[in-house]
C-alpha cells in the first residue's frame, strides 16, 4: 500500500450547504485522504477547524456510519444529549439512523483536527435538525434540499 503525502492531498475549505446556512463552517478545511488512497468503500477525511468554526451543520445519516478521531487540539461535540470536550486520542461513532444531531465547535483559541471515517453509499439522505435542510444522494445525483423537497443547491 502506497504512503499518502498528505502534504500534496489537495484541501478543500468552507461548505456546499446554501450561502445563508454555510457561514459558520468557512473556517473548516479537509483534505480527502480515503479519495487520494483510492478508496470507495468508505471515506476518510481529516479535519481542521479553526477557531470558531464549525465542522458543519447538526446532521444525522440514514444510510451512512460515520467514526471520529481527535487528532489535535479541542473542540466540543454537539450531540442532541447535550456538549462533550473532544480533545486527542478521544473517539466517537454514529451510526447509521440514530437520529443523534451531531457536530464539532471550536470555542478554542487554537485550530482543531480530526479524522473521520464514514461509509460511502450510492444513495443518502442526511437531515438537519433545527434548520428546514436536507441533503439527498440518488440516482438523480447530490443536492440539498428543503424538507419539503425544494431544491436548494444542486451539488
Amino acid at each position: 500500500m502506497p504512503k499518502i503525502d498528505v502534504a500534496n492531498v489537495s484541501e478543500v475549505s468552507g461548505s456546499f450547504y446554501p450561502p445563508e446556512l454555510g457561514e459558520r463552517c468557512r473556517g473548516r478545511h479537509w483534505k480527502r485522504l480515503g479519495d487520494a488512497a483510492g478508496l470507495t468503500q468508505f471515506g476518510v477525511n481529516l479535519v481542521r477547524v479553526e477557531p470558531g468554526a464549525w465542522s458543519s451543520l447538526r446532521h444525522w445519516h440514514e444510510e451512512e456510519d460515520e467514526f471520529l478521531i481527535m487528532i489535535s487540539g479541542e473542540l466540543v461535540l454537539i450531540e442532541d444529549d447535550g456538549e462533550t470536550v473532544m480533545r486527542a486520542g478521544d473517539c466517537a461513532g454514529f451510526p447509521k439512523r440514530s437520529g443523534n444531531g451531531h457536530h464539532m465547535i471550536n470555542r478554542s483559541n487554537e485550530e482543531g483536527v480530526f479524522l473521520v471515517v464514514g461509509t460511502r453509499t450510492a444513495t443518502e439522505r442526511c437531515h438537519y435538525p433545527g434548520v428546514d435542510l436536507l441533503y439527498v444522494g440518488d440516482e438523480k445525483g447530490e443536492r440539498y434540499t428543503s424538507r419539503s423537497g425544494k431544491l436548494l443547491v444542486s451539488l
